[in-house]
């Protein structure tokens, strides 16, 4: 059961996954504090809703508020980091805390040319084609109790051209000055595409600081579970209490 004064924690997921993808992670906290996981729109029980970075703040929101507890920590992954960090700025009221995992790359300029061409090709590819080579390449690299939660729960390939559509161009390191809570840069070491800008992101904030999992990828939380897990229980746990 979790402590009466545990921080509240909302989990965001990323890039086609769903709520699924912090299976590991809920079950591991959930005897200390209060946690949840969202799906974004377009995505896992929410893929009939259309997206935006409108809706998924409110989705966002909507889970802190079922907690109960006041202002909740933000765990988002790639695209729930950058979703987690327009919740920061149009819910400040509402986050104690925030980590960003994957999610301190800019998506402005040059960087984002190759993820506009992924978000075109996407569409011609028939998904039950991308399904199958996405369940194979999880499960060769990630053990079964870690990734059956997200395969179970499918992938959000046709919401993938219109999410990333409004991300790119709209989040660089000034997203951080919007945030009025402390912040963990958590990335995997390997993931070289998305912590290319988490030094201007941590400088960018008075209260942020970059942790990395040794030898983990995009996936952080797949590559390594334990140590992601004990990266957000030991950040929650240093976070200011509540005045």
């Amino acid at each position: 059961m979790a402590v009466a004064d545990a921080v509240p924690m909302v989990f965001v997921h990323g890039t086609r996954f769903s709520a699924g993808q912090w299976s590991v992670q809920l079950a591991a906290l959930r005897d200390e504090f209060p946690v949840v996981a969202v799906d974004l729109p377009g995505h896992g029980k929410r893929s009939a809703q259309p997206w935006s970075l409108s809706s998924a703040t409110e989705i966002i929101a909507s889970a802190v508020d079922s907690l109960g507890g006041g202002p909740a920590l933000v765990v988002g992954h790639s695209l729930g980091g950058y979703a987690s960090l327009e919740f920061a700025r149009c819910r400040p009221e509402q986050l104690r805390g925030l980590i960003l995992a994957g999610a301190s790359a800019s998506t402005r300029g040059l960087r984002a040319v190759p993820y506009r061409w992924v978000a075109r090709l996407v569409p011609r590819i028939p998904t039950d084609r991308l399904a199958q080579w996405n369940d194979r390449l999880l499960r060769r690299l990630h053990p079964p109790e870690v990734v059956e939660a997200t395969i179970r729960s499918g992938y959000a390939f046709h919401t993938l051209p219109a999410a990333w559509g409004e991300v790119l161009g709209r989040f660089d390191a000034d997203a951080m000055r919007h945030v009025k809570a402390p912040v963990l840069i958590l990335n995997g070491e390997k993931d070289v595409v998305f912590r290319s800008g988490e030094a201007d992101f941590a400088r960018a904030h008075p209260h942020a600081r970059v942790e990395l999992i040794p030898r983990a990828r995009h996936l952080a939380n797949f590559d390594d579970p334990d140590a992601f897990t004990d990266a957000v229980r030991r950040f929650a746990r240093q976070l200011p209490a509540v005045s």
